[in-house]
């Protein structure tokens, strides 16, 4: 990889070859301040003498801090580097290159800063107690690219000492994208939620999180699938994240490999890698949805999901209905930093998931059931969903 990076040319070296390398040239993103410090009297003010004045009144009215810092503002971006996108247990180093990406796209789609954290250890005990000890300087925390099942205990722990919203991006953002896109299928097919009969391949964080908020959404029935076939409650081989996804879905109590429950499914939603034999998704119910969502490969190509499913949705850029992440979390936080919520609830995933869905609910077409991340009503519908949702479950501080 290394020798890819630069090109030797004439004896000179020359720029970087790849266009990714020129852009990530001493990172992508930098303190700015917001105050101006040009003279003694700016200095003054910034800091000493003027600053202890400001720590003294939040000394003694510790809620001033959100007030009078950056802490009401910003979040912080938290990772041990230990499933990183497609790349996997790449460590905390390589994984800054991403934790950078999601801060600039905090601040572009919802005008949050954002810092990355990339953790020195893959320690779950260790992870929290280090996010503990940093969280007053910060108004949530965004977990970002650990690995299951740790990320579930990480998560759990974080919400129940902190009085900040937590909230895991693999999981939820992409459980609130996938809702809003199969809520806009259903609507364009004329069919409701609870007629619906979906199979999830992949029982890591994102088919735990998407399994929960269908549920949550009244979806008629949903089986998760893992390597060794269908979540049900007659196995004894689970864990204990597993045996309780085993207790919420799966209604039918069916059995067997993928490929058998696919049989009449309404919708199969992939965020597992791994091919889908065309055969089985011929057998699918008609006029299926079908959203597979592994990068760079879904388990489904758009080409062969076409030839059976009304509506196909893929994680990549260059086909229709992106899921991707960008639509939900920029304006999940921005929602609840809005109000200073002490909790991203599933209540305010619901509504961002709603929100999201109703910004296209009028555009509505097979290749148009998600909005474009650059669409400029998102984060706005996002935003104001998510706050008035957290005022209305009492999580809101103002």
């Amino acid at each position: 990889m290394a020798a890819e990076i630069v090109n030797q040319k004439d004896g000179l070296e020359s720029d970087v070859i790849d266009p990714a390398f020129a852009l990530h040239r001493g990172g992508k993103m930098a303190v700015q301040a917001t105050v101006p410090v040009r003279d003694a009297d700016d200095l003054s003010l910034a800091y000493t003498p003027g600053v202890a004045k400001v720590c003294s009144a939040i000394a003694e009215q510790p809620e001033l801090v959100d007030d009078y810092t950056w802490k009401s503002q910003v979040v912080a971006v938290v990772t041990d580097g230990s499933a990183v996108l497609g790349l996997g247990d790449i460590g905390p180093g390589a994984s800054l290159p991403v934790m950078e990406g999601k801060a600039i796209l905090f601040k572009q789609f919802g005008g949050v800063d954002a810092v990355p954290l990339a953790l020195d250890t893959q320690d779950t005990d260790e992870i929290v107690d280090t996010v503990q000890r940093l969280a007053p300087s910060f108004g949530g925390v965004n977990l970002e690219d650990i690995s299951a099942p740790r990320c579930f205990e990480i998560e759990a722990r974080l919400k129940e000492k902190l009085d900040i919203p937590v909230f895991h991006d693999d999981q939820h953002g992409t459980a609130i994208v996938t809702l809003a896109a199969l809520r806009n299928a259903a609507k364009l097919s004329d069919r409701a939620l609870g007629s619906l009969r979906a199979v999830i391949s992949g029982a890591g964080a994102a088919g735990v999180a998407i399994a929960k908020i269908l549920v949550e959404a009244g979806i008629g029935d949903v089986a998760v699938c893992d390597r060794k076939g269908v979540v049900s409650r007659d196995r004894g081989d689970l864990t204990q994240v597993k045996r309780d996804l085993a207790g919420f879905t799966n209604k039918g109590n069916r059995t067997g490999s993928l490929e058998s429950v696919l049989e009449g499914a309404d919708v199969f939603i992939g965020v597992s890698g791994g091919t889908v034999p065309e055969e089985a998704v011929a057998r699918m119910a008609e006029d299926a949805f079908i959203f597979a969502m592994a990068n760079p490969n879904p388990e489904i190509h758009p080409d062969v999901a076409r030839k059976y499913a009304s509506v196909v949705a893929t994680g990549r850029s260059d086909y229709p209905n992106q899921i991707n992440n960008v639509l939900a979390f920029p304006g999940v936080f921005a929602g609840a930093l809005q109000v200073r919520a002490t909790d991203i609830t599933e209540g305010m995933k619901l509504a961002a998931a709603e929100a999201l869905a109703a910004v296209v609910a009028d555009e509505l077409s097979a290749d148009r059931v998600i909005p474009s991340p650059f669409d400029e009503r998102v984060a706005p519908a996002v935003t104001s969903a998510v706050a008035a949702a957290a005022r209305a479950e009492g999580v809101a501080r103002r």
